[in-house]
């Protein structure tokens, strides 16, 4: 297949990257000046990004190829349910902003070990370390990679998968090493050209379907014609599978299992990633309180508008390939559902669209890696490797580790080693990122707000939340049978029963908080370790009210609408 890009798309990407890289470099050169601590300005800004670039920030890590392929395949698989992703991402967001935010601030927590060493102890902190470093470089650096690289792969003909990701790394790379302040207020570009060129995107995706079907360029027309001709895909809840359900809807469910998974799985997933994740929280934990919630709920509103860039596209695709307008999608993945639309726009469109693929891609490489670096140099190089390091000497360690992350990414992700493709990008991420986050999340959130909480109940509880996961998601079903008052398990599409994993979530929390329960009863009332809180740390002012009841309303909205 010949590429589907001419002059005026190269033109344009062209454009985009000279604008990174050149606002980039003239950053790196500001920042340089009037720098306290060089370490500190490398790893978290120093407190200089604004509430505008800590909200860009968060949005553009976090909108990566993940979602444009994988969030965007999985509306073309399942439809809009998958948005739950982001809309509840947005009410975590207002939950991270309002009272776990305070908790880092007021105690001057700058990553999420150091978290867990001032509330707990060192073994705790080091177990988790190591467990967030494996998470970033072998599930979500590769996803991201892999992911990206396929996408930009198609429209390039297919035949330069291996030399697009190495662009990506390499591109990446630079943004990086500059910092996170580099890192930070280039997202705010970065997400500029994500949003632009995202609802470009699907608007003209939408006139395409209006146009294929007779009615012209005519954008409101067009998703008027997805809702006629797949309201399944319309749809927040999917029921529980009946007797006689088919193997296509079951497979749907088991990715989202309807209303169970608001009840524990969803949030906890959310309130873990939003709020426990040295990737996420990096961006505003070098700010002030004010600036960091502002950022935050900022992040929240634009939460809110994603579906429509990275999920829409998806039903988009599966209503003209059920029409015949797709062929390319013949008993192909549901991933390539967001490279078979771009192959649709029109000369210099396919550009920006790419820019805003790229935009993302490398926005979340960026801040994973310097997340990475952040988690590897201050605490566990600096603590137990070479504890008389000096600022120099850790930025150095700090930009190594960068690139040593971003090697193995590339070596694990260049024959798809960990199965990515097989698994379907997005539910790939989810699904093990699933593994640690109810000892994670139970960790942070017992810890922040109960005082008796202690450190053997932590190392308990981290170990506890793997082995439950690994329980639910692995062995449950054998010892237990398909049916039980704890769950419904479903034949997958290899014949082979399973729990949906938000509902193994859910039961792999509440058993995780029922063993840190038990064993900190056993101890003092009070941990010499616990944080000191006052309602003042939670006091919010004006504009976050505002803020936060935006969200809510549309939220509320939406789900009226869409149920």
């Amino acid at each position: 297949m010949k590429h589907q890009l001419v002059f005026k798309d190269f033109l344009v990407f062209a454009l985009y990257f000279i604008i990174v890289a050149g606002y980039g470099y003239w950053i790196y050169r500001k920042k340089q000046k009037g720098a306290t601590s060089e370490s500190k300005n490398f790893f978290l800004a120093e407190g200089s990004l604004t509430w505008w670039a800590i909200g860009a920030s968060i949005i553009a890590s976090n909108i990566s190829a993940e979602q444009f392929i994988g969030m965007s395949g999985d509306g073309f698989f399942v439809g809009m349910a998958v948005s739950v992703y982001e809309w509840l991402g947005a009410a975590a967001l207002i939950i991270v902003a309002v009272f776990l935010m305070p908790v880092y601030i007021r105690n001057k927590i700058y990553t999420m070990p150091q978290f867990l060493k001032m509330r707990y102890n060192e073994t705790v902190a080091l177990i988790m370390s190591v467990f967030w470093l494996f998470l970033y470089v072998f599930v979500n650096l590769t996803s991201i990679l892999y992911l990206g690289a396929l996408a930009i792969n198609g429209l390039l003909g297919g035949a330069y998968f291996h030399e697009v990701m190495i662009a990506l790394a390499i591109f990446a790379v630079i943004i990086t090493l500059g910092g996170m302040k580099v890192i930070g207020y280039t997202d705010v570009i970065q997400v500029g050209v994500l949003i632009i060129g995202g609802l470009a995107t699907t608007c003209m995706a939408l006139t395409v379907v209006s146009e294929k079907f007779g009615f012209g360029k005519d954008i409101v027309a067009g998703f008027n014609i997805l809702m006629k001709e797949a309201p399944d895909h319309f749809h927040m809840m999917l029921k529980k599978p009946e007797a006689g359900a088919s193997q296509e809807y079951i497979n749907k469910y088991l990715i989202l299992p309807g209303f169970g998974m608001y009840i524990a799985g969803q949030w906890i997933s959310n309130l873990n990633y939003w709020g426990c994740n040295q990737y996420i929280t990096q961006r505003a934990l070098g700010a002030d309180l004010p600036t960091a919630r502002t950022g935050i709920l900022f992040a929240g509103l634009l939460k809110i508008l994603m579906p429509v860039i990275v999920m829409l596209p998806g039903i988009v695709a599966y209503v003209l390939y059920q029409h015949g307008h797709l062929p390319q999608l013949e008993g192909g993945h549901k991933d390539g559902a967001y490279a078979a639309i771009l192959t649709l726009l029109p000369a210099g469109l396919k550009g920006l669209a790419i820019a805003a693929l790229t935009a993302a891609i490398v926005a979340s490489l960026a801040g994973k890696s310097n997340s990475i670096s952040t988690i590897f140099t201050l605490d566990i190089y600096k603590k137990y490797l070479h504890t008389k390091a000096d600022e120099k000497q850790l930025v150095w360690v700090g930009r190594l580790t960068i690139v040593a992350a971003i090697v193995i990414g590339v070596l694990f992700t260049w024959n798809d080693l960990l199965d990515i493709g097989g698994a379907g990008g997005y539910t790939f991420v989810q699904k093990y990122s699933s593994f640690i986050s109810p000892g994670v999340f139970a960790t942070f959130i017992l810890g922040m707000f109960w005082k008796r909480t202690s450190g053997a109940a932590a190392v308990a509880g981290i170990i506890v939340g793997f082995a439950a996961s690994v329980f639910f998601n692995q062995a449950a079903v054998k010892l237990m049978g398909p049916e039980t008052i704890l769950y419904s398990a479903f034949p997958n599409a290899h014949g082979e029963y399973e729990i949906p994993f938000f509902i193994s979530l859910g039961w792999s929390f509440l058993t995780t908080v029922i063993v840190m329960v038990a064993i900190s009863l056993a101890g003092p009332r009070v941990s010499p370790k616990a944080f000191v809180l006052d309602r003042g740390m939670f006091r919010l002012s004006p504009s976050s009210v505002i803020l936060i009841a935006a969200i809510v309303l549309l939220l509320s909205a939406l789900y009226v609408k869409f149920w």
